[in-house]
C-alpha cells in the first residue's frame, strides 16, 4: 500500500505543477490586460521601502490564484471521477476525505477568496490600508473568524482536543484546544503574509514547510493529507518559475493568506503545530520583527530594524534582493528537514 500511495502523491504533485503551468499564460494575460497591478506604498511613512521597491510598481498581483485554483481543480476532478467511475484507476487519485482534507481545502479556498477581495481593494485603492487594501486589524479579524470555524470543526466535528508535545507526550487539553488552535492559525497566516515581500521569498519558504509537513503526514499514514501538501508544493513550484526575480507577478494576499491558513491547519492535523517554530522558523522571525518594530516605535520612539519585516532590513543594509531570498530559502530548507527529523524520531517514541 505505501508504494501505491507514494506513486499517487508524486503523480499528483507533478499534476499540480503541470496544471499551474498551463493556467499561467491565460491568467498572466488577464492580469496584464486589466492592469491588476500592485500599488507600491509611497506615503512618506516608509521611505526606505518605497525607494527599494519603486521599480516593482506596475507588476500584477493575484498570482496566488494559480496555486489554490490548481488544488481546487485537481481535488474536485478526482473526487467526481471517484463518484462517477468508482472502479476506474483514476478514482484512486481522489484525495478529498472528511477526516483529512475537507477542512484544509475549505480553509484554503475560503481564505483565498477573502485575500482576492483584499487584492482587489489594493488594485482599486479601496479599503482602509495604506494605498488600499485591508488594514492589519481587518486581516487579523478575518484570520480569527476562519480560525474559529476551524477550531469548531476540530473540536466538535472531529472530536479533537489533542496536542502533541515532541519528546514529552500526547495531551488532551479539552476546551483549551480552541484558543490554541485559533492562535496557531492566526500566527501562521500573519507570518506568511509578512514574508510575502520579495520575489520568490514567501513561495520558497512555504514550499519547504508544506514539503516537510507532507512527509510527516505520509509517515503517519495520512496519505490524502500528504497528497494535499504535494499538490500545493507542485503548484508552488510552477508559481515560483514565474515569481523569481524579476517577478512576472506577485503572490498577493489571495496566495499568502490562503497558504498561511492552510499551513496552520495541516500542522494541526498532523499533531505537530509545536514544530512550526522550527519548520517555519523564518516565518516566525518575519512576524516577530514586525511586532518588535511596531512596539519599539511606539514605546521607545526608535526603530530596531532599518526596515521591517526582517527581509527588508537586510535589503536596506545593501544585500541584493536575490541574495536575501536565496539565503532565506537555504535556511528554510535546512530547518524544514530538522523539523521533519524531530517529528520522525518523536513518532517512533510514542
Amino acid at each position: 500500500m505505501p508504494a501505491i500511495e507514494i506513486v499517487k502523491i508524486l503523480l499528483l504533485t507533478t499534476f499540480g505543477f503541470i496544471v499551474a503551468m498551463l493556467l499561467t499564460p491565460a491568467w498572466t494575460h488577464f492580469l496584464y490586460k486589466y492592469k491588476l497591478v500592485k500599488n507600491i506604498r509611497d506615503d512618506g511613512l516608509t521611505p526606505l521601502f518605497s525607494k527599494m521597491h519603486k521599480v516593482k510598481a506596475g507588476t500584477p498581483t493575484m498570482g496566488g490564484v494559480l496555486i489554490w485554483l490548481t488544488v481546487l481543480i485537481l481535488a474536485l476532478l478526482f473526487f467526481w471521477i471517484s463518484k462517477i467511475w468508482p472502479s476506474s484507476m483514476l478514482a484512486n487519485f481522489n484525495f478529498l476525505t472528511r477526516s483529512e482534507t475537507y477542512l484544509p481545502l475549505g480553509a484554503l479556498i475560503a481564505s483565498a477568496l477573502v485575500g482576492l477581495l483584499d487584492d482587489w481593494f489594493n488594485v482599486s485603492r479601496q479599503g482602509g490600508g495604506k494605498g488600499g487594501g485591508l488594514t492589519i486589524k481587518h486581516r487579523l479579524f478575518i484570520y480569527t473568524l476562519i480560525a474559529i470555524f476551524g477550531a469548531w470543526w476540530f473540536y466538535f466535528k472531529l472530536d479533537w482536543d489533542v496536542v502533541r508535545v515532541p519528546f514529552v507526550g500526547v495531551f488532551n487539553i479539552g476546551w483549551w484546544f480552541i484558543p490554541f488552535f485559533i492562535f496557531v492559525l492566526v500566527a501562521t497566516a500573519f507570518s506568511v503574509n509578512e514574508a510575502d515581500g520579495l520575489d520568490g521569498l514567501a513561495g520558497g519558504i512555504v514550499l519547504a514547510a508544506f514539503s516537510s509537513y507532507g512527509t510527516i503526514a505520509f509517515v503517519q499514514g495520512n496519505y490524502n493529507l500528504a497528497t494535499f501538501c504535494g499538490v500545493i508544493s507542485g503548484a508552488l513550484l510552477a508559481f515560483l518559475w514565474f515569481n523569481i526575480n524579476p517577478a512576472r507577478f506577485f503572490m498577493g494576499d489571495t496566495g499568502a493568506m490562503s497558504l498561511g491558513i492552510a499551513l496552520g491547519v495541516v500542522a494541526m492535523l498532523t499533531g505537530y503545530p509545536l514544530l512550526l517554530p522550527i519548520i517555519g522558523f523564518l516565518l516566525m522571525l518575519e512576524s516577530l520583527s514586525v511586532i518588535i518594530q511596531i512596539l519599539s516605535k511606539k514605546i521607545r520612539k526608535k526603530k530596531v530594524f532599518l526596515s521591517a519585516p526582517l527581509h527588508h532590513h537586510y535589503e536596506a543594509k545593501g544585500w541584493p534582493e536575490t541574495k536575501v531570498v536565496m539565503r532565506f530559502w537555504v535556511i528554510a530548507g535546512v530547518l524544514a528537514v530538522w523539523g521533519l527529523i524531530l517529528a520522525i524520531i518523536d513518532l517512533h517514541l510514542w
